[in-house]
């Protein structure tokens, strides 16, 4: 142990008070070689950080000390350190001091047990094939996944990191609603109609008013897999992380299919698309399909005035679905669309204004998504609505791992499955532009 100790001069008083002087000493702070306790020493370190502050702050009031300064800087110092060692990860894949302390806590539901050893037997099933520690756990905590032909789940780390970049890769569900449910089918009620209100003066009769129209939703969540294949030795090499390794090799395949199926899918063993859905002129839209906007010419956009047909489109979007609405088309309709200008000469594309943002069209944003349809007769290459109250995507919780390495010697397949489904909830937050006459 070592000590922050503060001295000044023994022989007589204070230059400028006379008074006798002091030694004054710090609470010691750990030179630390492990880790362990670092909670409770950085709470008492910070303790003694608050004293020496207030007394520095006593001393500037009267005429200033400059070894009050030099000791909170000393301690400051030491506390930045403590704090630095506390949060690194331990060696070997555990929990980081910070962590253990945080679970150490009186009454604090961090915990960090259950975690580590569910990492810890998932890693072993990844390398070796041992299934022991995983079976162990998934029957204690009464899984349904815990059946070897079946597979095991992923730990919550590798399940959050695919989600996450599920959405940064598929553009309609970075846009759209999202659901996770532990049922294969997720149901909704939609109310298609409000509640019936009218006038009276004071003493006339209340007619009984009629009841709202409710339609039920249903989303059923398909199966959707991928099977990245390492071999022997990759498994072998403790460089490798697995986790990872899985996350980046399934969210592109994953990505792919999803943003085709949320745009395009015929809801047959897969989300159902926005775009499978019946389509009606907006002027006789009813519930249940997507209103359209035809440009007028068949294939293509008038020839002059062509921007005003998107306003039309724009404004056929209730005003509180146009707050949160983008623009959905390929990158070869953007490109056409980015050629159109207003009356002044001025484009009505507009780049993205930094890094993370996305170009806009009219002040909404464009999201570019490939699986739409190119400009041709009758097609509807262009969406706009509010997405996320619009479009549906549902997953089911766990994502699902099954080591198979007998099927494709040498190499060890990892059999990844995850459950999704989509489909359209509110059919007037969406609108489709026709190009048709």
């Amino acid at each position: 142990m070592t000590e922050i100790m503060e001295r000044k001069a023994v022989s007589g008083g204070a230059p400028e008070t006379g008074e006798p002087v002091r030694e004054t000493k710090v609470a010691a702070l750990p030179a630390r070689s492990d880790l362990g306790g670092t909670m409770e020493e950085f709470l008492h370190a910070f303790e003694e950080f608050k004293d020496a502050n207030d007394s520095r702050l006593k001393a500037l009031e009267t005429r200033g000390d400059v070894l009050a300064d030099e000791k909170l800087e000393r301690i400051n110092a030491a506390l930045d350190e403590l704090m630095l060692k506390s949060r690194r990860p331990s060696l070997g894949g555990g929990a980081s001091a910070w962590e253990a302390a945080q679970a150490a806590r009186p009454g604090s539901r961090f915990r960090i047990g259950d975690a580590l050893e569910h990492r810890s037997a998932f890693d072993a099933y990844m390398r070796k094939g041992r299934e022991e520690g995983l079976r162990q756990l998934e029957a204690k905590a009464l899984s349904i996944a815990s059946d070897p032909d079946g597979g095991y789940l992923v730990p919550d780390e590798t399940e959050t990191q695919v989600l996450s970049r599920l959405a940064n890769i598929s553009p309609i569900r970075a846009i759209a609603g999202n659901r996770q449910v532990s049922a294969s089918v997720f149901k909704k009620p939609f109310a298609t109609t409000g509640a019936a209100t009218g006038w009276v003066g004071e003493t006339d009769t209340r007619a009984q008013t009629a009841t709202p129209k409710l339609a039920e939703l249903s989303f059923p969540t398909m199966e959707l897999y991928a099977m990245p294949a390492a071999t022997a030795s990759l498994l072998d090499d403790a460089a490798v992380n697995v986790d990872e390794w899985i996350a980046g090799e399934v969210e592109t395949a994953f990505a792919e299919q999803e943003g085709a199926a949320f745009i395009n899918g015929d809801g047959n063993n897969k989300p159902r698309g926005f775009l499978d859905y019946p389509t009606v002129d907006e002027t006789s839209w009813s519930w249940g399909k997507l209103g359209t906007v035809a440009t007028g010419v068949s294939g293509g956009l008038p020839a002059t005035h062509a921007s005003d047909v998107l306003i039309d489109l724009v404004y056929a979007l209730k005003s509180g679905h146009r707050q949160n609405a983008n623009w959905v088309m390929n990158r070869s309709t953007q490109a056409e669309i980015r050629k159109l200008k207003d009356a002044d000469g001025n484009y009505l594309w507009q780049p993205p204004a930094g890094v993370s943002a996305a170009a806009s069209l009219m002040n909404f944003p464009i999201t570019e998504a490939e699986d739409m349809p190119d400009i041709a007769t009758d097609a509807t290459p262009i969406a706009f609505g509010d997405f996320a109250r619009g479009y549906l995507v549902v997953d089911r919780m766990g994502i699902r791992v099954l080591r198979d390495p007998y099927s494709a010697k040498p190499y060890v397949l990892f059999y990844t499955t995850k459950r999704v489904g989509g489909g359209v909830q509110d059919f007037d937050a969406i609108k489709l532009l026709a190009f048709s006459a």
